[in-house]
């Protein structure tokens, strides 16, 4: 089996992993709290960290709640982050790949949950009380967001006009391509 295709093979066990993840996760949830705000939190780190059970009807942290556009937006970022994949397939780093798999991971995830329930689980909530109050988020929100910054570092660190597999350095003022 080819380097590449043993990348392949690892970012779909991840993205797998993800998705069975954040599915058992949002299963517990649902079970325990039933309904919406029937049981209280339940505390992790005092206030700071508690899981609470909320149904998202918009789309990243509730964004668009209530509103049709909330369906393009998540059509037009799961085809870019598939596009992105296409383009790089080849030669792609195995982080590019893991970071793409968190995405895709992630967004099937949540993609199940809007289908199956009309509206995704959510139910981590993190803050610092009086200072700070994070949207509440669950596995597939973590991985996705976690899975963009990697892609993004990734398509950082090899500069315009390079090839995935390399990265642009400067000598001198100017550019020259180096394999990884």
């Amino acid at each position: 089996m080819s380097a590449s295709r043993y990348h392949d093979l690892v970012a779909l066990m991840l993205g797998l992993a993800v998705l069975v993840a954040d599915q058992l996760t949002k299963l517990w949830i649902v079970q325990y709290f039933g309904v919406e705000g029937l049981r209280p939190p339940i505390p992790i780190l005092g206030d700071v960290l508690t899981l609470y059970y909320v149904q998202n009807t918009g789309v990243a942290f509730s964004l668009f709640a209530g509103q049709n556009v909330k369906f393009l937006l998540i059509a037009l970022a799961f085809g870019l982050i598939c596009y992105l994949y296409w383009h790089y397939r080849e030669s792609a780093t195995l982080w590019l790949r893991l970071g793409f798999a968190l995405v895709l991971g992630g967004a099937i995830g949540n993609l199940l949950d809007r289908f199956a329930r009309s509206f995704v689980v959510d139910f981590v909530h993190f803050q610092i009380p009086g200072v700070f109050n994070f949207a509440v988020f669950n596995v597939a929100d973590s991985a996705i967001t976690i899975g963009v910054i990697v892609i993004a570092l990734c398509l950082y660190r090899i500069g315009p006009g390079a090839e995935v597999g390399e990265r642009v350095t400067t000598t001198k003022g100017q550019g020259a391509s180096e394999p990884r």
